[in-house]
């Protein structure tokens, strides 16, 4: 599964979602991880209320299960959870990306608690996902 994470510096979890500029994205499993991808973001990203800055990271994490930010507004929040995207905040900005996916390797290995059994789920569409999706391109 893809993982997602909100970063500045690529080595914490310590950008608020919406004003991120960069989001790193992982491949991980049981047997471990790779890093995939830097997803970069311009624009005015530190306006609150824009809501046109969160479409195109909609879009960019649609294909992961979990993005791990600082913080994140509410809107954001239920607009990820409906395209199948668990949003978890980090405990700090000190959190380090490494240690997160190693924790998550070792409890892949395991049993996952019931959230992360959740977002491990393959995602559904509804036929009113198909119709948002044709509404906004």
């Amino acid at each position: 599964m893809k993982i997602a994470f909100t970063t500045s510096d690529r080595v914490h979890i310590n950008s608020h979602f919406g004003s991120a500029k960069e989001i790193d994205v992982y491949e991980i499993d049981e047997n471990g991880y790779q890093f995939l991808e830097t997803l970069n973001f311009e624009g005015d990203l530190k306006e609150d209320g824009n809501e046109d800055k969160v479409a195109p990271k909609l879009a960019a994490l649609a294909d992961c299960a979990i993005v791990y930010v600082v913080a994140i507004g509410g809107t954001a929040a239920a607009k990820l959870i409906k395209k199948g995207v668990t949003p978890v905040k980090a405990r700090s900005e000190e959190e380090k990306i490494s240690e997160l996916l190693n924790k998550l390797v070792e409890t892949l290995k395991g049993n996952p608690p019931p959230w992360l059994r959740k977002a491990l789920q393959p995602k559904t569409r509804n036929f009113a996902d198909e119709l948002e999706d044709e509404a906004t391109v």
